[in-house]
């Protein structure tokens, strides 16, 4: 080729290579479109044989998600207590160390059941709260171990066809209400509102939490599970909050700086040992200004030792060993009496200073980990300091209960949109969205609902709304959601973290009302409705209630999947009578198994 001068043009090499990058473009974009249709049908076949259960759904004109109907069978007998990710049929398959076998391990999704968990033979509707907090139905939660072992102990006792809670436990076999007397006297903050939130580790039957609620105080009970003593299920059976849980390798599914106070009633955790780990995470969510309270070995160890088969100079080690251990975590010995001994934990900033000197133990943590991160997060060996930027986390500087559930906490502030305004509107939403919910379904403030959980809470605004009601919440924060649980505590309610695409950490039938705000449209690019409706079916009691407050478009597909677990289900306007937006009040039916336990 030739300019119209005559002189040849030369090409130079970039002009050589468009064509070849042209082509080049042309064949990936024809390799993507193959590998496309090569993926989406491989896609529809692994759904298909994931979705065996629940035919291909479509979505209509309307814009409205639509199901075919399916109809879940029975689990067998057998699975009458299953607690998926706690179960101990799984436990051989796990570390013995720290008993990490005790924790969390779900199932992966080619294991999970996609059958509806039966009750006991000869269960019974529940006795209603508050009598319930005395006395349960023996079918409903049928262990004669913990019975026989610890009758001399008076933590239950059976009669005819009930178990009765006579309020006693190890290190107070005369009643509950007497230790907790001498405990208030120790703590005077107990008796003025000061103290609301606080957690029991090793529970026994949460005789503890269960006393502290006619005085004012929320607590949350935690115990493992196990093959014999259902601790967790006896709690929830009588109306007393409590989840299944295990300080071993993993952090407690609670942000920082939670609880008022944190007890351990000779709940066998060996405090000093793996450097001081557990209490590590203990001194992780108590807030700042709270108490930890111990009441067992090897507190006065002087009087007690010769029944603890040990001898009074290795509980007197003890005794140092943890004192020394507690200083050095800026814990300081508050009060002690007989049998108690409470610590405090400092609020000032001079002791944890000393925390960043070399060769200190345990030390300072670094910013590496999150204070809050708590969803399957080690236990690290350093003391998580309190933020210094906080001026208002800490027991003394909270308003008391109950002005402090309506005070805008300092924290809402960490929240992305968040502030106290948000949290105000938030507040006087959820108020009226109670009042209608009430007009919905009228058991609500009856003795027919008692254990609530609020499957994706913001700030806790339905269980604040409630709160003048003869029930508790649990509030649940997903863990992928953005981190408003702390807002929660601090509000002086009680709640934890979770991820609906697996189980929650409870026995089956121990709620009676579950209540969630848009959680299929948050979360259903993660998890599949299905799993996440049978769950809510083996944790909701029978006859018990579930108020889904759901987009337009998921409420179809959730009311044809309920029918198939045996709910009644009836579709309502909000408060605000929008169309995108739609309210399913469900029921369960009480049904009894078919099959025989194997």
């Amino acid at each position: 080729m030739k300019h119209k001068d005559g002189k040849p043009i030369s090409l130079d090499r970039n002009s050589r290579t468009v064509p070849m990058a042209i082509m080049f473009v042309v064949l990936c974009g024809f390799s993507f479109y193959l590998g496309g249709i090569f993926c989406s049908e491989k896609e529809n076949y692994v759904t298909d044989q994931v979705n065996k259960a629940v035919e291909t759904s479509k979505e209509t004109p309307a814009g409205s998600l639509q199901i075919k109907a399916v109809n879940f069978p029975e689990c067998s007998a057998d699975l009458q207590d299953y607690t998926p990710c706690t179960d101990p049929k799984r436990w051989k398959k796990y570390s013995l160390h720290r008993l990490s076998f005790m924790e969390r391990h779900c199932p992966p999704v080619f294991e999970k059941k996609e059958c509806l968990v039966p009750p006991p033979d000869g269960y019974k509707v529940p006795i209603k709260w508050p009598q319930s907090k005395n006395e349960c139905w023996y079918r409903n939660v049928p262990y004669d171990w913990i019975n026989k072992q610890k009758s001399n102990q008076h933590w239950l006792k059976k009669e005819g066809e009930k178990f009765l809670f006579p309020g006693g436990g190890t290190m107070f076999p005369n009643g509950v209400s007497e230790y907790v007397d001498l405990m208030q006297d120790l703590i005077p903050g107990m008796k003025d509102g000061t103290i609301r939130t606080a957690i029991d580790t090793g529970c026994g039957v949460a005789s503890w939490g269960g006393d502290l609620l006619d005085r004012g105080i929320l607590t949350v009970s935690l115990a493992p599970r196990d093959n014999h003593e259902a601790q967790v299920q006896f709690a929830l059976e009588r109306g007393i909050p409590a989840v299944l849980g295990i300080i071993s390798t993993q952090r407690l599914p609670f942000p920082s700086s939670s609880f008022d106070m944190a007890h351990c009633s000779r709940c066998l955790i060996p405090w000093t040992e793996f450097g001081g780990i557990y209490l590590l995470e203990i001194n992780r969510i108590l807030r700042p200004g709270g108490f930890w309270v111990l009441s067992g070995p090897p507190v006065n160890y002087e009087n007690r030792w010769r029944g603890w088969n040990t001898t009074i100079e290795d509980q007197r080690s003890d005794y140092e060993k943890l004192q020394e251990l507690l200083t050095s975590m800026c814990f300081k010995l508050y009060n002690k009496k007989d049998d108690i001994a409470v610590w405090q934990k400092l609020s000032e900033g001079s002791c944890y200073k000393k925390l960043e000197a070399p060769d200190t133990y345990p030390p300072k943590c670094d910013d590496g980990t999150e204070p809050d991160a708590a969803w399957y997060t080690p236990i690290r060996p350093c003391v998580v300091v309190p933020d210094q930027k906080y001026k208002k986390t800490s027991l003394k500087s909270l308003a008391k209960w109950p002005e402090r559930l309506h005070t805008a906490p300092e924290r809402v502030s960490d929240v992305r949109g968040g502030s106290d305004g948000a949290f105000k509107h938030d507040d006087s939403k959820w108020k009226s969205r109670a009042k209608h919910y009430k007009k919905l379904l009228p058991a609500i403030g009856t003795n027919k609902i008692r254990n609530v959980m609020d499957m994706n809470t913001l700030y806790g605004g339905f269980a604040a709304a409630l709160n003048d009601n003869p029930l508790w919440v649990m509030n649940v924060v997903s863990s992928y959601a953005p981190n408003t649980l702390a807002v929660v505590y601090d509000r002086g309610l009680i709640g934890t973290y979770h991820d609906w695409c697996e189980a929650f950490s409870t026995y089956p039938r121990t709620y009676d009302l579950l209540h969630l705000d848009g959680l299929f449209t948050a979360e259903s690019h993660r998890c599949e409705m299905k799993y996440v409706l049978l769950e809510m079916d083996r944790i909701l009691r029978p006859n018990g209630y579930a108020i889904i407050r759901e987009s337009s478009y998921y409420v179809d597909a959730v009311s044809t999947l309920a029918k198939g677990m045996k709910w009644s289900c009836h579709k309502e306007e909000t408060e605000y009578g929008v169309e995108q937006e739609k309210i399913l009040v469900c029921q369960k039916k009480l049904w009894y198994s078919s099959k025989k336990s194997s």
